[in-house]
C-alpha cells in the first residue's frame, strides 16, 4: 500500500505522518488489496479536518472527517473508512 500524505495549512511533521501510517496498516489487516491511498489533512479556522481517497481492486473510496484536534480526525477517519472497506469486502466475497 502506498500513502500519499499532503497538507493544506498545516505542516507535516514526522510524528504526524508515523500516526497515519500506523492507522492506515490496521486497515490493510481487514482487507489487503489497497492499491493506493491519497491522505489529505487540512486546517480551517479552528477545525481540524483528515480526508482521504483509496483506491482498491475495482473501487475508490472517499472518506472526511473534522475535529478540532488533528489526531482525532484521523481517528475518525479511519473509521469511516473501515466500515466502507469492510462492507466492500463483504460485497467482494459474495461474487
Amino acid at each position: 500500500m502506498h500513502i500519499n500524505l499532503s497538507g493544506h495549512h498545516v505542516e507535516i511533521t514526522e510524528s504526524l505522518r508515523e500516526y497515519v501510517h500506523e492507522k492506515f496498516s490496521k486497515l490493510e489487516r481487514h482487507f489487503d488489496q489497497i492499491n493506493n491511498v491519497h491522505v489529505v489533512l487540512n486546517v480551517e479556522k479552528l477545525q481540524q479536518k483528515a480526508e482521504a481517497k483509496m483506491n482498491l481492486n475495482g473501487r475508490d473510496i472517499f472518506a472526511m472527517s473534522e475535529n478540532t484536534d488533528m489526531y482525532a480526525a484521523i481517528d475518525a477517519l479511519i473509521d469511516k473508512l473501515d466500515r466502507q472497506v469492510i462492507k466492500h469486502k463483504e460485497k467482494y466475497t459474495k461474487h
